[in-house]
C-alpha cells in the first residue's frame, strides 16, 4: 500500500471515531451512565 493512501486510511479512521463519540456525548442517557461509572470508582 503505498504512504498517501495509508495516510488517507488513517485520516478517516480517526475522523469516524471522532463523530462516533461526539454522536455518543450528543446522547444524554450515556453522559449519566458515564458519570455513575465514573463515581462508582471513587465510591
Amino acid at each position: 500500500m503505498q504512504l498517501r493512501t495509508r495516510k488517507l486510511l488513517a485520516y478517516a479512521s480517526a475522523i469516524a471515531a471522532l463523530l462516533a463519540v461526539f454522536a455518543l456525548y450528543m446522547q444524554p442517557t450515556i453522559l449519566v451512565t458515564l458519570a455513575d461509572q465514573l463515581w462508582a470508582c471513587f465510591n
